[in-house]
């Protein structure tokens, strides 16, 4: 039976792709389908398709992605895991994001980078950096927080207006706040420079109003007073403040 439907089936399926100089092998495979399921042999078709789909799995094993995804798994993919000294590969969260990368990076290989730099970047002539993030989204890589000139003059965070922080417990719960939401925006590293010497003049503010507090209601030792209520948010030495 073979013999006869296998030259009649691909004849007919030669004759469809008659005229374009590239056919994708599922295109083939599809086509031998609909021939065998417009005839009268269904169980010849349906083990046809079983064979398509183990073939599928067995190319699909042999890929690149696949063999980067268990590279990842197995931990054996030395270049994937140790590619960012920043990320632990060893814990879930960044195997998760390492997981995404390689998905991500595929993607970008095959559908939105153009083929010149897609060989380019294989030979190693060049790097396109952050492969698994910079080709998909309107984002910034790493970012240095002007962090002075956020506490000192206000800014808006979504739809709410913050204005500069009176104390070293509001300044940090502020300054925690930016860096959240940077972080959430960008793909990078989030830097602030200096960030003791920023935040040093609001333990100023804090130590000043507790001052006040104790010269107010007398409080005995309204400098070890002051002190002792400003440490409780603030771990910089008492030398660094500026008491005028």
């Amino acid at each position: 039976m073979m013999p006869i439907i296998a030259p009649t089936v691909a004849a007919v399926v030669s004759e469809q792709m008659q005229g374009r100089n590239q056919v994708d092998i599922n295109e083939i495979q599809t086509a031998v389908e609909n021939q065998l399921m417009s005839g009268p042999y269904k169980q010849l078709a349906r083990a046809y398709i079983e064979y398509r789909h183990d073939r599928d799995i067995e190319r699909e094993k042999r890929g690149r992605l696949n063999q980067e995804i268990r590279g990842l798994v197995e931990q054996t993919n030395s270049s994937l895991l140790n590619e960012n000294a920043n990320k632990d590969s060893k814990v879930i969260p960044t195997q998760r994001d390492l997981l995404a990368g390689i998905v991500a990076k595929h993607y970008a290989r095959q559908h939105l980078l153009p083929r010149d730099v897609v060989q380019a970047h294989e030979r190693g002539d060049i790097h396109y950096h952050d492969l698994d993030y910079s080709p998909f989204f309107p984002m910034f890589n790493c970012m240095l927080i002007d962090l002075k000139g956020m506490l000192t003059q206000g800014f808006k965070m979504g739809n709410a207006e913050i204005e500069p922080p009176k104390s070293i417990s509001t300044a940090t719960a502020v300054t925690a706040q930016i860096i959240a939401q940077v972080a959430s925006h960008i793909y990078g590293g989030t830097t602030i420079n200096r960030i003791d010497e920023v935040l040093a003049p609001f333990v100023t503010a804090s130590y000043n109003k507790h001052r006040k507090t104790a010269e107010e209601w007398n409080i005995p030792d309204a400098e070890g007073y002051a002190n002792s209520r400003t440490s409780k948010s603030a771990t910089m030495p008492s030398s660094r403040w500026s008491t005028k």
